[in-house]
């Protein structure tokens, strides 16, 4: 696969962040995507993401597994750390990866087709083990790739370019993650930036599996009328129960909204999401009657999108299975083999 590098010199009168980088350094390739592809915006607001979070990019892992979404990690952070894995098979790379060195930061990058077809039992057991990630899934509803059939996520009775009607039920991703154990579960448009930026904030501080559903539009195959996740249907049908900005340790903020009407959500490394309340009586701590909410709004063809679901004081994976401090990668010989007499002890506790 060919990629197009962009110059490295840049002006000096961009603006920089606190560690003294331009949004530049937070880039990849040059995309080679169709021109209007809303996984492009995804990519910027994942730019943007960590731009503003002055994270350094060699802190983090992005892992993809195989199609137009998968393509996607090319183009952002190039100065990360890497791996592209066969179709649908990125979770359990990411979650090896994690095992071995729980310093870095690890965002998985998929598709509809990706996750939710080929790779749904990857996805499932990733998301049920509290894998620490970000996990984002570019929905767009078809099989970019090889010319736009329905994928698992596409609504049943929606049309495909060619004019065929969907009759399988679809798989929600978002439902799925919440029921298997997901601790932070949001859903976006790759359209509105304004929500997409802060939502992958929150998943970057959020410590435990997080899960970011993206509507993302397909223009060469699925964004035509009678799709379901088109610009102009998302746009229309979109119902955000919440908006909301990351306020990190690092700043004072203070706020005058009348009572009732925002929350603060502290995450993991100190920072607080400041949620505003759209939805009035939407509690994003309430995991069976936020199911509801979206069953009954998915029912009336809405499309729910802010932070769904957020656990006050989750855990991840290496807490669950009880890992020790220091990463596994860096530990030496004498920990990881810890003789005959110490394995000895291990065999006689299982007797």
């Amino acid at each position: 696969m060919t990629y197009i590098a962009k110059p490295s010199i840049h002006h000096p009168g961009l603006t920089k962040n606190a560690l003294g980088h331009t949004r530049r350094d937070y880039e990849g390739a040059v995309s080679t995507l169709c021109a209007g592809c809303g996984h492009d915006s995804i990519s910027a607001a994942i730019i943007q993401a960590f731009f503003d979070l002055n994270i350094e990019p060699h802190r983090v892992a992005k892992l993809s597994g195989i199609g137009c979404s998968s393509k996607t990690p090319a183009y952002f952070l190039g100065n990360s750390h890497g791996f592209n894995t066969v179709h649908g098979r990125m979770p359990s790379a990411l979650t090896g990866a994690n095992l071995a060195n729980k310093d870095l930061l690890y965002i998985g990058v998929s598709g509809d087709g990706d996750s939710a077809s080929i790779g749904l039992g990857q996805f499932c057991h990733a998301i049920r083990r509290g894998v620490n990630m970000v996990y984002i899934v570019e929905n767009n509803g078809v099989y970019g790739l090889t010319k736009g059939q329905f994928s698992a996520t596409a609504d049943k009775g929606s049309k495909s370019k060619k004019g065929a009607s969907n009759s399988d039920s679809p798989i929600d991703l978002v439902m799925l993650a919440m029921e298997l154990g997901a601790t932070y579960v949001g859903r976006s448009f790759s359209g509105d930036k304004e929500q997409l930026i802060p939502l992958i904030k929150g998943a970057i501080a959020h410590q435990g599996a997080a899960l970011i559903d993206v509507v993302s539009p397909c223009v060469a195959f699925n964004n035509h009328p009678g799709s379901t996740k088109s610009y102009d249907y998302v746009r229309a049908h979109n119902e955000a129960v919440n908006s909301m900005d990351i306020i990190t340790p690092r700043e004072e903020i203070t706020t005058n909204y009348p009572a009732g009407t925002t929350e603060l959500v502290t995450m993991h490394d100190g920072s607080q999401m400041l949620l505003k309340k759209i939805a009035a009586d939407y509690d994003p701590h309430d995991k069976i009657a936020a199911m509801q909410f979206l069953m009954r709004e998915s029912a009336a063809g809405q499309v729910v999108t802010g932070l769904l679901y957020a656990e006050r004081d989750s855990e991840d994976l290496h807490q669950h299975i009880g890992t020790v401090a220091t990463p596994l990668n860096q530990l030496g010989d004498r920990d990881l083999c810890p003789g005959s007499e110490a394995l000895a002890r291990i065999n006689a506790g299982l007797r």
